[in-house]
């Protein structure tokens, strides 16, 4: 624990420098801002976003683009509750009392309520991080090729089998991305492959023109350009404090929110969307008054602001011990790390102690900046959503194309990119979910080295991830993943008879 301590401290005067403040500070109000305008989302603008890193050191390009991803969850609630209106996926649920609030004038202590919940429920994750991330990686460290191999398959398949696109489609895409990865020089033969004489593609398929392009002009291509209109409700200063009433109401939902969060953040998905709904669902169970839900419940907003607040921060702890990523914005994150030079996983806390420590108490900072931005410039952002698409998405092109280019000055980057778009927005039309071919992508180096080295070391026997004696741990990981694909299909086989009782059923009632 002393030793924990240490390296916080280590953490924090890298952290408390003004230079790291000022891209925390920057990181936290674009996350805002993105989160407050509807359709773009934190993995849009991550991935918009990311190329403007590339001047930066690891440190720095962590911060900031873990603050949008952060700051997003605490402006998503701002269009949620004054214009009913989710900015970001997450704050779904929040719209439903949270409107219901700021229609009985509520609409200022809603917004506190959902800042000092967020802030309360990210403090909460950040300090839980600090205490199981670095046992995690020491854990890890024990792993070989064949239970990386084994992580990184359950991994895709957890993903997979929590997605809320059918397992099938889900792990399509997953092997596409994976396929994709393979393109480049083989990096343990020296070999091209699949490169088509470009010479660009030696190094592979890039993950920032792929990222930009799925989901920065996949977004903007499957959203309407007609502004979202709808009456916005202006809160006071003055009327931002919650009354003792509310406060009390509020108080074991963010409690019930952070851990329910954290809990669920640490799974591989979409946790904070998933969290949200989950918090919402609970308290909804546990209260007192359940016919209040729907029409304005303080709990409708505090646990699920809380739980999504949480589940973002939980999300770290395997991108960071383990380097396996749990939803495509941490593959995004991951991505930044290794294109600044650092690998994530078991080696960064001793390997980068500056960039691991310095990015966590970076969060303790983040959450006192958002608290702080969120309130009293609630009125300042809200004239943002009076920005006519027509102008926005012109800007966010551009933005995308010069940043694109900018990585390594290659035109076919940018090609990529706009192929990548078209494809992000023909996936989106066809109901297939894009993330899983990013997450594919960002660990196809990693999965294809494991499982070769794996084999080189059994002598190209398959058996050595089933080898209970010398390697059970692998072994556990993939019947954990068999287990899976086993309660996905009978879920699937039980949809399917339903399905058909039910016509036979209606086809029944036609005949009488």
């Amino acid at each position: 624990m002393e030793a924990t301590f240490d390296s916080l401290f280590l953490g924090f005067s890298v952290a408390l420098r003004f230079d790291v403040l000022w891209y925390a500070f920057l990181g936290c109000l674009v996350g805002t801002l993105v989160g407050m305008l509807p359709g773009i989302g934190p993995l849009a603008g991550i991935s918009i976003l990311l190329p403007l890193t590339f001047g930066l050191d690891a440190t720095k390009a962590i911060v900031m683009l873990a603050g949008i991803y952060y700051g997003s969850q605490y402006g998503g609630s701002t269009t949620s509750i004054l214009l009913r209106i989710p900015g970001e996926a997450a704050s779904v649920m929040t719209c439903i009392d949270g409107n219901a609030m700021a229609k009985k004038g509520r609409a200022g202590a809603a917004l506190c309520i959902a800042a000092v919940g967020s802030f309360i429920a990210g403090t909460f994750g950040v300090i839980v991080l600090t205490l199981i991330a670095p046992p995690v990686a020491a854990f890890a460290l024990r792993f070989g090729p064949p239970e990386y191999t084994a992580l990184l398959t359950l991994g895709l398949i957890f993903l997979a089998y929590m997605s809320t696109t059918s397992l099938v489609r889900t792990l399509l895409m997953a092997a596409l991305g994976l396929l994709l990865g393979t393109i480049g020089i083989d990096v343990m033969t020296g070999h091209f492959r699949f490169s088509f004489n470009i010479a660009e593609l030696g190094d592979g398929i890039g993950i920032v023109p792929v990222a930009v392009g799925l989901f920065g002009l996949g977004e903007l291509l499957a959203t309407p350009s007609h502004q979202v209109k709808g009456d916005v409700t202006r809160p006071r200063l003055r009327e931002l404090l919650p009354t003792r009433k509310e406060w009390h109401e509020s108080a074991m939902p963010i409690a019930r929110g952070s851990v329910l969060g954290f809990v669920v953040g640490i799974i591989p998905g979409s946790a904070h969307i998933i969290s949200s709904f989950l918090s919402y669902a609970v308290e909804r169970r546990v209260s007192k008054h359940p016919e209040e839900f729907g029409k304005g419940a303080v709990a409708g907003v505090a646990g699920p602001e809380s739980a999504n607040n949480a589940a973002s921060t939980g999300a770290f702890v395997p991108m960071l011990a383990l380097g396996i990523p749990t939803g495509p914005v941490t593959a995004v994150l991951m991505a930044a790390l290794l294109i600044h030079g650092v690998p994530p996983g078991p080696t960064l806390v001793n390997d980068h102690p500056n960039v691991f420590w310095g990015f966590v108490a970076s969060m303790y900072v983040g959450n006192l900046m958002l608290l702080a931005l969120n309130l009293p410039l609630v009125g300042l952002f809200v004239n943002l959503l009076r920005i006519p698409y027509a102008y926005l998405y012109p800007l966010i092109i551009m933005f995308c194309v010069i940043g694109v280019y900018e990585v390594n000055h290659s035109i076919v980057d940018v090609w990529i990119m706009l192929i990548m778009g078209v494809v992000g927005y023909g996936l989106k039309k066809f109901g297939f979910d894009p993330a899983p071919l990013v997450l594919g992508l960002v660990i196809a180096p990693i999965f294809e080295m494991s499982l070769r080295q794996s084999l080189i070391m059994s002598g190209g026997n398959y058996m050595i991830f089933l080898d209970y004696q010398q390697r059970p741990i692998a072994l556990g990981l993939l019947a954990t993943s068999a287990i899976l694909l086993l309660l996905s299909v009978i879920s699937s086989i039980l949809r399917q008879r339903d399905w058909r009782a039910k016509l036979a059923q209606a086809e029944a009632v036609e005949r009488q």
